[in-house]
């Protein structure tokens, strides 16, 4: 069967394409506002880049004291502390106290945008991988979405430039699927750029995360602690193994003994090339392998490590950006410009609806790391708390465009506004102190 011939499987009023952070986002948020909702995922299980990808720390999400990033955010953080598979500092421990610092650091709590040392803990939160599937999922069946996984989006369906449908191959061949309202979450606007939309081609590091079991985190730190030369110059020799990685190389997990290594650090690759992201899983499995190797032999507290897993998704930064209504900008970022229309949050900066919509095409929004922004702004604004952010408001959105039988880029963004309020989210509507003025641009 060919992809032109695929039979239509399924209708909703929203499909949201990529079950990743943004995406689970959307679909809960859409459908809490009482619309039909569609969810696709390529793999087997929800979460993306937070579980498949094991990036396994919540950041970015705090203006100093002020949590900036709240809603569905907010509840996987409440529904993973239950569970016991979330760690964070409270807000008695956040800022320079020494013993703060000591404790949490190894959480991956610092503040990684303050420039000195040592760098001050801030609201982050240190979570389990398969506690995030967990809660995805039971997020999204008890909103009533419609989950389908081991679907790959393969193509969309449009009526003139409006899109009504994506095409997904699965094991049972192509298939279709029709909405009123189509989400892009896909992480690299795969919906939007095959129905035509605008983009850039960015491209930053690529990593295969791994989780290391069997480690003695207390020796290691006491290591550090006692041995600070010596700790520091064994650090720098696995750096350089690694080929690149954050000065703290593993950070602490929820699960006793076993650590989380946000490396090795692979430039040069391109995330959406299959012949790219084979070689970066071969180079970066070759690496993590010879830093066992020597973290066995010459780490105290690594004596008897073993690697737990590798990362089933290759950890991939940035591919194809929206060119969209507006394009937001370092500027922005920087300068934590404030807009009219803002509707999502990340630590101090904010997101303009129309950073959400395409310009050539019709029915579609865009939510995640692929949103209307240049590179260099997309690099520092592509944390998952932000992403969230943008889906949660993508479906809400797209739930009040179905409501009011109306185009999505047509939408009462105060009313938009409101209904965000009302369900515990943070569109950005009231400036904080530190915020420049509002701007149309």
């Amino acid at each position: 069967m060919t992809a032109d011939a695929a039979p239509v499987v399924a209708e909703s009023d929203v499909v949201v394409v990529g079950g990743g952070s943004a995406g689970v986002a959307a679909a809960v948020s859409a459908a809490r506002n009482g619309v039909s909702v569609i969810l696709v995922e390529r793999y087997g299980c929800l979460g993306g880049m937070a579980s498949g990808g094991m990036v396994l720390v919540l950041d970015d999400m705090a203006n100093g004291r002020e949590v900036t990033v709240r809603g569905l955010c907010t509840e996987y953080i409440s529904r993973l502390d239950k569970l016991g598979l979330a760690k964070y500092p409270g807000p008695d421990e956040w800022g320079a106290d020494p013993v703060s610092v000591r404790r949490w650091t190894r959480w991956g709590a610092s503040d990684f945008h303050f420039s000195g040392t040592p760098k001050p803990i801030c609201y982050s939160v240190a979570f389990d991988p398969d506690g995030w599937k967990r809660v995805s999922l039971d997020l999204v069946r008890e909103a009533g979405v419609r989950l389908r996984l081991h679907s790959w989006s393969a193509g969309v369906v449009m009526e003139a430039t409006r899109v009504t449908g994506v095409r997904c191959l699965t094991k049972a061949g192509f298939q279709e699927l029709r909405g009123q309202v189509v989400i892009d979450t896909s992480g690299d606007l795969d919906v939007a750029a095959a129905a035509g939309a605008s983009f850039v081609h960015g491209r930053y590091l690529v990593t295969t995360v791994f989780r290391l079991g069997s480690v003695d985190v207390e020796a290691a730190e006491r290591h550090w602690d006692e041995q600070p030369r010596e700790a520091a110059m064994l650090n720098r020799r696995a750096k350089l193994i690694l080929g690149g990685a954050w000065e703290n190389w593993w950070l602490r997990t929820p699960l006793p003994g076993v650590v989380w290594c946000n490396c090795p650090h692979l430039s040069g690759y391109d995330g959406i090339d299959p012949e790219s992201q084979t070689a970066a899983e071969i180079a970066g499995r070759d690496r993590i392998y010879a830093l066992v190797d020597y973290a066995r032999s010459a780490l105290p507290g690594f004596e008897r490590c073993f690697v737990v897993d590798v990362a089933p998704q290759l950890g991939v930064r940035q591919t194809r950006l929206l060119q969209g209504e507006y394009v937001v900008t370092m500027a922005d970022i920087a300068g934590r410009r404030h807009f009219v229309d803002s509707v999502a949050r990340g630590r101090d900066y904010y997101t303009p609806y129309r950073a959400l919509l395409p310009r050539e095409v019709e029915g579609l929004l865009v939510a995640g790391r692929h949103y209307s922004a240049e590179p260099q702004a997309q690099r520092v604004s592509r944390e998952i708390p932000p992403c969230m952010s943008m889906g949660e408001a993508a479906g809400a959105a797209a739930a009040l465009a179905v409501e009011q039988n109306v185009a999505v880029r047509d939408i009462d963004v105060a009313v938009l506004r409101r209904r965000l309020r009302a369900q515990g989210h943070d569109p950005g509507d009231v400036p904080s102190a530190n915020a420049s003025p509002a701007s149309e641009d």
